[in-house]
């Protein structure tokens, strides 16, 4: 046990690396910013390497930091769920995940079995919201999010980027040869994401049409099933169309793909202690998946 660091230097790196910021470490841990710094430095000295990069405005790991960070963030994890598990078996809570409505069904809902599988003893609630903010953030521990970088902090985790494409049913995409051949179809639009159609037809150098919504719907759950029953032509984000892909149901439009300017984002715990292992195997997984 002579090689085992303080453990206390361990958990500020981990929370220091998983963050990217000694400021959020501390906030997290419950210490100041300076003491997190210090045992940083403390661990660092003890290794005679640096595990973190310092910029001005955020945290970079160095190689070995890179190599150092998984191990030590399995065991603190590990430690934690055993202790919970051995000794205080009766304190085991619901985690609840809030996610877009689209989000938590047409990717996160098919894959909740899986994860059942291998962690049996979590006990996981998934809240869709078309909107994030209906659900109290009291009543939530994992809160994932679409939007632009501009709406979220530097401590927002971004998990993906995603991106649009045109699809519709497989027996009207054959008729489709060309940008201006989509536009002349019925588009669909959903909800807060109007522009894509406009920004579609500026890419493909073609004036878009008059600007009326030939039909408009608010998730692009709708959005898919018109699209499947050959009701127009739908810009949907590839990652929510997948399945229907996968199923033949619906057909990309040749092979458009545009940025769609937005991305997925974990969220900052809320609550004022670390994150239980519980939760942290769901926001481990929850990586993962959109990895």
């Amino acid at each position: 046990m002579s090689d085992l660091p303080n453990l206390v230097w361990l958990r500020a790196f981990e929370a220091s690396a998983r963050l990217r910021s000694f400021t959020a470490a501390a906030e997290e841990l419950g210490l100041s910013q300076a003491a997190v710094s210090h045992q940083i430095r403390s661990l660092e000295a003890s290794f005679g390497v640096a595990l973190f990069l310092r910029r001005a405005r955020h945290l970079e790991l160095t190689a070995l930091g890179h190599a150092y960070y998984p191990t030590v963030a399995q065991a603190l994890d590990d430690i934690a769920y055993s202790t919970r598990g051995l000794l205080r078996p009766m304190e085991s809570r619901i985690i609840t995940l809030r996610a877009p409505i689209s989000t938590a069904v047409l990717w996160i809902a098919p894959r909740l079995n899986e994860f059942q599988i291998q962690h049996p003893h979590i006990k996981l609630r998934l809240i869709s919201a078309i909107w994030a903010d209906s659900t109290s953030d009291n009543d939530v521990d994992i809160d994932l999010r679409l939007g632009p970088s501009s709406w979220f902090d530097r401590r927002a985790h971004l998990l993906s980027t995603e991106h649009v494409v045109p699809v519709t049913s497989p027996e009207l995409a054959a008729q489709l040869t060309n940008a201006r051949d989509i536009l002349s179809q019925n588009l669909i639009h959903i909800h807060g994401y109007q522009d894509n159609w406009l920004r579609f037809s500026k890419s493909q150098g073609l004036d878009p049409k008059d600007g009326h919504a030939d039909l408009l719907t608010d998730t692009s759950l709708a959005a898919i099933e018109m699209a499947a029953a050959g009701a127009g032509v739908a810009m949907i984000m590839h990652r929510y169309a997948q399945a229907a892909l996968d199923q033949g149901r619906i057909t990309r439009v040749k092979d458009f793909e545009m940025p769609m300017g937005q991305g997925h984002y974990l969220m900052p715990t809320t609550g004022s202690g670390p994150n239980s292992a519980e939760e942290m195997r769901v926001r481990d997984w929850i990586t993962a998946i959109f990895s």
